[in-house]
């Protein structure tokens, strides 16, 4: 004799049925996409100041096409009402003025509204960037994550706010940054980034290969020039005549993409870099001198010009060392000031020249940030602005309409009452 297998006398808990397994499956899905969920990088929030900016600027529009409206000489009948309506004449009977005014704005008013209205919304949406380049190298998507959230007082959208190499169209950094968040309520629209976005716009630079420089000849500073030939005269002395008097040249090269960190206190970008100093004589391999390891640490401010974010940079932090040994290190200790000058002097403004020019955030054509502020918190900085309206909403509108549409505008017919 044995034991059964499907004995389950002495179980006190009974197998979980169809429906509880299936429950449980749904939770365990539910929650491991919950682990993978990416945050956005950028959120934008527009408050009820801003919707009213644009509903005013929106009545503005349809005024000003209810004003091309050209009424025909509408006669007929309607039941027991007779009608007779001309533009040059408008002798109603006060007991049908009611009955008349509705027929008037179904028929012809209640159209163009409804085709002015979509007209703008479609062509306000159609100026917004989704997915476009900021130079030759890099790319942003500002697609949408979900769908916006509407309060009675706020309009929520998150963007995913990441950079691409234009190369590398399909390539994509992981978000294991914190969410922004937006409270805010004072100013009309209020913009929140968090590290993300700003990683990986250095990181798509990193892997376009642009975070490098080389300085040969005469673009080496002519002071640091003459320190380099003096600090390493003791390897240059031992090398043939024919290389003693070449042209000295300094090489920068990022070693991996710069992180940002930002704080309540400011925002920071950590750089580590190999310095490459060589001489190069015509004709002939270089001769490396010297190759050493910089940390640098910049300070990074931010600012909504236009609808642009820029950024401005300062060298705050420097320090060399040697790859080799720590008595080469003590070496380099007089080329930390010259070298830290240097880059202030030629490398700082070529990068904020770049930066400066900045990035464009999603809002749509004709309309500006004015009047921003700067905010940071842990892991996210927001910038709060108000709207300015640099262009009419019938100026957006005629720019970005097709020209096969804008020869003909007439809305389609309709009998749908207001």
């Amino acid at each position: 004799m044995g034991l059964s297998g499907s004995d389950n006398s002495c179980d006190p808990t009974p197998p979980p049925g169809p429906l509880a397994m299936a429950l449980f499956g749904t939770l365990f899905l539910a929650l491991l996409a919950g682990a993978h969920a990416e945050f956005p990088g950028c959120k934008i929030r527009v408050t009820s100041k801003a919707l009213e900016l644009v509903k005013q600027e929106g009545l503005r529009f349809l005024e000003q096409e209810l004003e091309t409206i050209t009424i025909p000489d509408l006669r007929g009948k309607e039941g027991h009402f007779y009608y007779n309506i001309s533009e040059k004449v408008y002798d109603f009977l006060s007991t049908f003025i009611t009955s008349g005014m509705r027929f008037l704005l179904n028929q012809q008013i209640c159209p163009v509204l409804y085709h002015a209205g979509m007209v703008l919304l479609n062509s306000l949406l159609d100026t917004v960037p989704v997915r476009s380049s900021v130079d030759e190298l890099v790319g942003i998507d500002y697609s949408l994550m979900k769908d916006p959230v509407a309060s009675t007082s706020n309009l929520d959208m998150d963007f995913r706010g990441a950079f691409f190499p234009l190369t590398e169209r399909n390539w994509s950094l992981p978000n294991r940054a914190v969410e922004p968040q937006l409270q805010e309520e004072e100013r009309m629209v209020y913009v929140a980034f968090s590290e993300f976005f700003f990683d990986s716009a250095m990181e798509s630079y990193f892997r376009a290969g642009a975070l490098q420089l080389s300085l040969v000849g005469d673009k080496v500073p002519h002071d640091l020039d003459m320190l380099l030939r003096a600090t390493y005269f003791g390897s240059i002395v031992l090398l043939s005549p024919a290389v003693i008097d070449s042209p000295l040249k300094l090489e920068l090269r990022v070693l991996a993409p710069p992180r940002c960190t930002i704080k309540p206190s400011g925002t920071t970008i950590s750089v580590t870099a190999s310095v490459t100093i060589a001489l190069v004589p015509p004709d002939q391999p270089e001769v490396q001198l010297s190759s050493m390891t910089m940390d640098a640490r910049l300070s990074a401010k931010m600012a909504l010009r236009g609808k642009a974010l820029r950024t401005q940079l300062d060298l705050r932090r420097f320090r060399i060392y040697s790859n080799h040994s720590a008595l080469e290190s003590l070496a380099l200790i007089p080329l930390q000031a010259p070298l830290k000058t240097m880059l202030q002097i030629g490398v700082m403004p070529m990068l904020n020249e770049r930066t400066w020019r900045g990035v464009q955030i999603p809002l749509p054509e004709g309309i500006n940030f004015v009047r921003e502020v700067v905010m940071n918190h842990a892991g996210f900085l927001t910038i709060g602005a108000d709207l300015h309206f640099a262009k009419g909403l019938r100026e957006v509108i005629e720019k970005n309409r097709p020209a096969n549409v804008r020869a003909s505008t007439a809305p389609p017919p309709s009998t749908a009452a207001v």
